[in-house]
């Protein structure tokens, strides 16, 4: 019995793989088609069909308009900033204005200055001399040249080397400064290093011992002052107007 339903089961299989796959279309028997050609010869006056916009009565739906807290929101102005501090609106810089200084100068050339700053008009309050004190700075220093020749000379000289030079002030022109030190130890230790770069002639020297001083100081230099700083400026000593420090 066991044989004979394995039997049947096989036959059934294989007759169901037969009608599924058109082998028995011969006999009549197998599944209807579903291709694009069995598919348009069921449809019913395809001509009549047409495409068209919503029916009369209906329509188009439209977009929800904005909810009325929502374009409430978006018309409100922004908040105006919080003010800064202890709610007095935060200070501004004038158009123009910068920090600048000059200096150290020593009693003598204070006097000076101030003597220039009254007769060029400068207003009391756009400067002041505050005292600072100097301390002692030594230099490894090339120079004095005998002329500007002998000086763009060295300079070459120095650019060959990869050697960095800068002016040595007004007291030590024509010359140049290879580096300014605290201390005299510190310099003589950056001469004995120039040498091993090729450096024979510079020396260490002291550019200025411990003094006081002061320091002009003009806070706020907007435009409207500048005809008077160039009337202050032959007070200077040479020593340039800079941005504070």
């Amino acid at each position: 019995m066991l044989r004979a339903a394995v039997l049947v089961l096989l036959l059934a299989n294989a007759g169901y793989y037969a009608w599924a796959h058109g082998l028995l279309r011969g006999w009549g028997l197998a599944p209807s088609e579903q291709t694009e050609p069995r598919r348009l010869e069921q449809q019913i006056q395809p001509e009549n069909l047409r495409i068209g916009g919503p029916a009369a009565g209906h329509p188009a739906p439209v977009a929800s308009p904005a909810s009325p807290v929502a374009s409430a929101a978006a018309s409100a102005p922004a908040p105006a900033p919080a003010p800064a501090g202890n709610g007095s609106p935060a200070p501004t810089a004038a158009a123009g204005s910068s920090c600048l200084q000059a200096g150290p100068f020593d009693a003598r050339q204070a006097d000076a200055l101030r003597a220039a700053a009254a007769s060029a008009g400068l207003p009391d309050a756009a400067w002041h001399l505050d005292a600072v004190s100097a301390t002692a700075r030594w230099m490894v220093y090339m120079g004095r040249f005998a002329d500007e020749d002998a000086l763009d000379k060295k300079r070459a000289e120095l650019r060959a080397r990869k050697v960095a030079y800068d002016r040595p002030g007004a007291a030590l022109e024509p010359g140049l400064s290879l580096g300014r030190f605290s201390t005299e130890e510190a310099a003589e230790r950056a001469l004995a290093a120039l040498g091993t770069q090729g450096v024979r002639t510079a020396r260490v020297v002291q550019e200025r011992g411990d003094a006081s001083g002061y320091l002009l100081r003009l806070p706020q230099a907007t435009d409207p002052l500048r005809p008077p700083l160039d009337a202050l400026r032959p007070a200077l000593a040479g020593k340039p107007l800079r941005p504070c420090g």
